[in-house]
């Protein structure tokens, strides 16, 4: 039932909120039919609560009913009870009497025997004040019968007429009673009522009916209540008929009148016995009891009680004493008024508070609804405004890029293209400061970029494969040269754990890494700035990769800050993480610690927050904008990372940053090979099986110089002193072909090492190794006098990187190719070979991109034919044609590049439909799928437009300004 209505009153506020939101959500419902919505609400909750009260008061009183009817039934039943008993005590007392006295002669029964009797067995008659035995006497036996007794028989209704106190009766004082046919004198009673003894009970009103009607019916009959003899009290009598035989059930009333002996009574004191009763049931509710004879209606008579009464609630119980003439019934009252009904009163008073509060709050919720609405309009507004300021302010950006990026394009690329020709060593050093100046601008309008797109929220990761090492090691020619200008010692170090090819945005990461560095190299004038690369789990579970803040366990001796504080605070660090050898994800921890100035207490908080530096003097000193590490955090977080910091002032600091990839292995099986030599793959197998001693007194120092070497596929042996060195040679276990030599150790003493050196040629076990030093610094003159004397020691420059290294090793050692590429470039043979003979067509609006691009292409050996406009690229693009590649401007009037791309698509699918055919291939120069390779040329760097390239059917992407390696390591991808 409760589920019902919990149902219909759900359904209700349904439709209500239905309604709401079609009316008054809508604002059809002025402000008047909700007042008189509000006001009937109310009105209708007030009438309810007032029914509520009725209700309950109602049933109240209805249960004080129940209540007054259950004790007034109870009283009723016990006194009708405990009546029946007695009466059938006196009932049988009767049979008793006509055996004993009136069955035997001599009668065995006396006053005195029957006086100790009733006062035993009173106990028996709990309602009945006394018993006493009357016996039929006629007219002719009344002289024997009074000698016989020896007293007379008095008459009764002087005392009825006349009663006095019990104090002041004598039964001596009675009148006899008058000449009469028969009389009824009491010959036995109790002792208690045993003045009524010699009374003739025919002489009083009310006992002669009692004893004419028992006698004649043959049942017990009542008097009316009456004031009892001596007592005064009111009461009742009983009365049995004795025979003097047994009599049939159909006896007629003249024969039970001719067959009666005597009259057997009991006297009952009904005030007493009913007060009795009462304190048997004694209950926390009194209650108002009166016994009424109510044999006449008219006027009932009162036997108990009195009829004042301050309660208005009146139970009756009828009574039945056996007596079908005379009618008894109980009126019960409650002794004090009726509580006030305060279940009731609360009740309905706090239903009409709660309606009242559920129409102040849904009207509340109105009004707000109704400014929330307004609110919401507002704020959709301002959404919109929002939005399209969003909109002008990318659309501004990339303007101003492209704007930008235009002219810089060509002034880099002319620059780049000047400097191919000959040019003196002052004329050289002008063009390269304006081309690092015109890279700086670059570098600035990408972090303002980056820093726009992360603000509105479109800056997106690529997914492709790269390889960790490479990325890093042309971060370190990025800053190689600033290092070695301030005699910095930079390095990097990755741990074997770590994959070679993993699958990432490796332009951010690089972007990342280069911002944390360049921030070092600024702060950094002494001593080393190191990049360490390890696998979270593999810092979780091994303590050896942790750094102690002790200067000689540190890269160039100086103290540092304790890495461990940089991630104190990384969720991964604080829940354990397991690690699973096979798993695609690889959670990468990489950290860059400098010996640098550090950071101020008080300016750490702020250390990424964008546009904030750490001191004002610091972007006048040291340059930049200050966005650098913003940039950075939101690319570690882009990444599922973490990033922190812990920095001492004086001391200097260590970024630390996490970042998940996915392994670029195609099996775990690849995976577990890479691990065990994933630095061989990446150099030329020139360098396998031979042995390198590495000299160097520094742990850590010792370990990179061990991890770039072993790159290499060589097989690295470390040593801290010249007498380990010459111990190591003596054992002459391996050969060993060459020994690397850090310049502190050689520096300690020039003579020491000179001698080792000479002994080191006279070695018996075959080729001397070749001696490499290794220098931080690149101030020739002190090198050169560091070395002099020595003829064959050759001195390879840090930062080590697998290129540069490879590039000392084989000019020195006179295998593999002795050239010396720079940061990984191909030669340009190669270059030439690959683009040799290709034609390429160049579409832009711009005639000085045309000539960079056309000048960096050209350069290489290739065809290059341009257009300036959409319509002549079509032209010269509608198959048949002979062009290989075609870079196409995306923004020029008339056509865009990507309507172009469009149409070019579409005629080449016709052309390659027609084929389908079967229809003449020669007419189309023996092509039978034309698909003609075409990369975007355009200023605008934005994620956004490189995925729309994709979608329009280009093949690549090239952004301005760009360089000649860039434009080949976009079309080389289409033939090789």
């Amino acid at each position: 039932m409760w589920f019902k209505c919990w149902d219909k009153i759900s359904s209700y506020s349904f439709k209500i909120h239905h309604h709401y939101y079609q009316y008054i959500g809508s604002k059809r419902v002025s402000k008047t039919w909700w007042r008189k919505l509000l006001f009937s609400w109310v009105i209708g909750w007030t009438v309810a609560s007032i029914w509520i009260f009725c209700y309950m008061s109602s049933q109240a009183t209805e249960k004080r009913k129940e209540t007054l009817a259950s004790m007034c039934d109870e009283r009723a039943r016990m006194l009708q009870d405990q009546f029946n008993v007695s009466m059938n005590h006196i009932q049988a007392m009767s049979i008793l009497i006509s055996t004993f006295h009136h069955g035997k002669n001599p009668s065995a029964i006396d006053q005195r025997t029957f006086a100790k009797y009733t006062e035993r067995t009173a106990f028996e008659r709990p309602l009945t004040s006394g018993v006493a035995y009357a016996v039929r006497v006629l007219h002719s036996e009344r002289e024997q019968f009074e000698k016989q007794q020896g007293w007379t028989i008095k008459r009764m209704d002087t005392l009825e007429q006349n009663p006095v106190h019990k104090d002041d009766y004598n039964p001596d004082l009675l009148e006899p009673s008058p000449i009469q046919e028969e009389y009824a004198p009491v010959i036995f009673a109790q002792d208690i009522v045993s003045h009524v003894v010699s009374i003739d009970m025919l002489s009083g009103k009310e006992d002669r009916e009692n004893v004419l009607r028992a006698r004649k019916s043959g049942k017990g009959v009542l008097t009316a209540p009456f004031r009892l003899l001596k007592t005064n009290c009111l009461g009742v009598i009983l009365t049995f008929a004795v025979y003097k035989r047994d009599l049939p059930s159909n006896a007629t009333p003249n024969e039970r009148i001719q067959a009666t002996d005597g009259y057997l009574g009991g006297v009952f004191d009904i005030e007493s016995l009913v007060e009795k009763l009462l304190q048997q049931l004694a209950s926390k509710q009194k209650i108002v009891v009166n016994v009424l004879d109510t044999t006449n209606q008219s006027y009932p008579i009162s036997m108990y009680g009195s009829n004042s009464s301050d309660d208005g609630l009146e139970h009756v119980s009828y009574l039945n004493f056996g007596d079908p003439f005379r009618k008894h019934e109980m009126r019960c009252r409650f002794k004090q008024k009726p509580p006030w009904p305060w279940l009731a009163i609360t009740t309905s008073i706090g239903i009409l508070v709660i309606a009242l509060l559920v129409g102040h709050i849904f009207h509340a919720t109105v009004n707000r609804i109704a400014k929330v609405e307004d609110d919401c309009h507002k704020m959709m507004e301002l959404k919109k405004q929002a939005e399209a300021a969003d909109v002008a302010k990318s659309q501004f950006l990339a303007t101003v890029s492209h704007e930008i990026r235009t002219p810089m394009n060509g002034v880099l690329g002319m620059l780049h293209m000047l400097m191919d020709t000959d040019l003196d060593v002052t004329q050289l050093d002008y063009v390269r400061t304006a081309q690092a100046s015109g890279k700086d601008l670059v570098a600035l309008i990408n972090e303002v970029l980056d820093q726009a797109k992360i603000e509105s929220g479109k800056l997106e990761l690529e997914e492709v494969q790269f390889d960790l090492r490479a990325v890093l090691d042309v971060v370190l020619s990025l800053f190689s040269g600033k290092s070695q200008d301030e005699g910095v010692e930079l390095a990097v170090y990755i741990s074997d754990q770590v994959p070679e090819m993993l699958i990432g945005d490796p332009g951010r990461f690089r972007q990342i890494i280069t911002n944390l560095m360049g921030n070092s190299i600024k702060f950094t004038e002494k001593g080393h700035i190191l990049v360490t690369v390890h696998l979270v789990e593999e810092v979780i579970d091994s303590i050896e990769v942790e750094t102690e803040s002790s200067s000689k366990n540190t890269l160039s001796g100086f103290p540092v800050a304790d890495r461990r504080q940089s991630w104190k605070g990384f969720r991964n660090f604080s829940q354990e993480v397991s690690l699973h050898p096979f798993s695609d994800s690889i959670n990468l921890i990489i950290s860059v610690e400098d010996t640098g100035e550090g950071i101020p207490l008080e300016a750490q908080s702020r250390v990424f927050t964008p546009f904030m530096q750490v001191g004002p003097s610091i972007s006048r000193t040291h340059g930049g904008t200050g966005i650098g590490l913003s940039i950075s955090k939101c690319l570690v977080g882009l990444m599922k990372g973490e990033i922190g910091f812990v920095s001492i002032p004086k001391i200097g600091s260590t970024f630390t940053f996490t970042a998940v990839f996915t392994s670029g292995c195609s099996s775990s099986k690849e995976y577990k090979s890479q691990q065990i030599n994933n630095q061989s793959n990446s150099i030329s197998s020139e360098f396998h099986g031979m042995r390198a001693l590495i000299m160097d007194p520094r742990p850590v120092r010792a370990k990179v110089s061990r991890y770039h070497i072993q790159r290499l596929g060589i097989h690295v042996e470390v040593v801290s002193d010249w007498k380990q060195c010459l111990s190591s040679f003596s054992r002459g276990n391996n050969a060993i072909h060459m020994v690397l030599i850090e310049q502190e150790v050689w520096d300690r003493d020039l003579n020491s090492s000179s001698l080792v050196i000479n002994n080191l040629e006279k070695i018996d076990h075959g080729t001397p190794p070749k001696v490499f030093l290794l220098s931080n610094s690149i101030n020739s003159s002190r090198t050169n006098t560091t070395t002099s004397g020595v003829c064959n020691l050759t001195v390879i420059p840090k930062p080590l990187r697998a290129s540069t290294l490879a590039a000392s090793l084989q000019r020195a050692m006179g295998v593999g190719n002795k050239g010396n590429p720079r940061n990984g470039e191909l030669p340009s043979l190669s270059l030439r070979n690959i683009l040799l003979g290709r034609k390429i067509l160049i579409v832009d609006d711009n005639n000085v991109n045309l000539k960079v691009a056309a000048g960096a292409l050209k350069k290489y050996g290739a065809n290059v034919v341009t257009a300036t406009r959409g319509i002549e690229a079509i032209e010269l693009l509608t198959p048949p044609h002979e062009f290989d590649a075609c870079f196409m401007d995306i923004q020029m009037p008339e056509m865009d590049g990507f309507e172009a791309t469009r149409r070019i698509r579409e005629m080449e699918q016709n052309i390659n439909g027609i084929q389908f055919r079967n229809l003449s291939v020669e007419t189309y120069n023996s092509v039978s799928n034309w698909h003609v390779p075409i990369l975007a040329m355009t200023a605008d760097v934005i994620q956004a437009t490189h995925e729309e390239c994709l979608r329009r059917g280009m093949d690549g992407y090239v952004s301005k300004p760009f360089e000649a390696e860039q434009l080949y390591r976009e079309v080389s991808r289409f033939f090789q």
